[in-house]
């Protein structure tokens, strides 16, 4: 009797150890994944600038970007760059950048848009670059933001203004998400460039192909601690707000994606509700479809967008 009452307790004791260890597994993922300290913020700024060619980087400063600002619904100050067009016009494209990077990773965006006679807002994300926060969005309170961006555009630039929604990687999620709140009439039209259809779905597949993790019960559990913070990560349902919405969009992803599983690109094609068109780039990476063939990836978001900006 005592031999069997020494093996439980053993066993309950183990039992009580690896539930702290998954517990506290979960608690680093989930603070690994979302947390963004003042250090982290700077990096995300220098990696983007770094990233890009000199030219572009002379081209932005050269023009002189003027600093919006804005306080988020949850009292954050928030900050983007104001790219004015060389002449008077009712076009703008709003930008939004990937994770770990900040504002200047469009830049090459702001160029081209720039030359096409846009004027260009180029935020920074919460909890990135110059914007305030500690925890990172992944698109989905970041789409409140651009409820606010959208409302300074409209407010800067009067009521015949037309809004173009440009993201890439996280940036595409965000825009995708925005998608599916209530718009004003102002916003055309949106591209979206290597975007997930859920964040929890992206969470899941960055676990298992970047860190040979298990999924679970690790996300479930972090999926929990979430609620404690400013959203559940199971709620950021990228694809259902494109069910939502109406608004034209161009879905971009290259073939040899493996930061955002390929097949995401067909879920979001699915799910939207709109007009609505797609390009599968045959060779290009995460974000790299422009990088192969510049000339060919602008066109192509010309001929989309000249049905609906005018």
């Amino acid at each position: 009797m005592k031999t069997w009452q020494k093996v439980v307790g053993g066993a309950a004791a183990l039992s009580a150890v690896g539930v702290v260890s998954v517990l506290g597994a979960a608690a680093g993922l989930y603070v690994a994944a979302t947390k963004s300290y003042a250090r982290s913020r700077e990096q995300s700024k220098q990696r983007a600038i770094g990233e890009n060619s000199a030219s572009d980087n002379a081209w932005y400063l050269r023009h002189q970007p003027v600093e919006w600002t804005q306080t988020s619904r949850d009292g954050l100050l928030l900050r983007a760059s104001w790219l004015a067009a060389e002449e008077e016009t009712t076009k703008v494209v709003i930008l939004a950048h990937g994770l770990g990077h900040a504002r200047e990773q469009m830049i090459p965006w702001a160029r081209v848009f720039h030359n096409w006679g846009y004027d260009v807002l180029m935020p920074d994300a919460r909890a990135h670059g110059d914007s305030a926060g500690s925890t990172i969005g992944y698109g989905w309170t970041d789409r409140l933001d651009y409820l606010g961006w959208i409302d300074q555009v409209v407010a800067a630039k009067g009521h015949d203004c037309q809004i173009v929604m440009l993201g890439i990687s996280m940036g595409a999620a965000t825009v995708m998400a925005t998608m599916g709140e209530e718009l004003p009439e102002n916003v055309k039209a949106v591209i979206a460039d290597s975007g997930y259809a859920s964040v929890l779905g992206e969470a899941r597949y960055r676990l298992h192909h970047d860190f040979h993790v298990p999924a679970q019960p690790a996300l479930t559990i972090a999926d929990q601690y979430s609620r404690l913070s400013e959203y559940r990560l199971a709620d950021g349902d990228i694809a259902g707000q494109l069910r939502k919405s109406h608004l034209p969009i161009l879905l971009i992803q290259g073939t040899n994606d493996q930061t955002v599983p390929i097949d995401n690109l067909d879920k979001l094609y699915r799910a939207a509700a709109g007009p609505k068109f797609k390009y599968r780039d045959p060779v290009a990476a995460h974000i790299e479809t422009r990088a192969q063939d510049p000339e060919r990836y602008d066109q192509m978001v010309a001929d989309f967008l000249a049905s609906y900006v005018k």
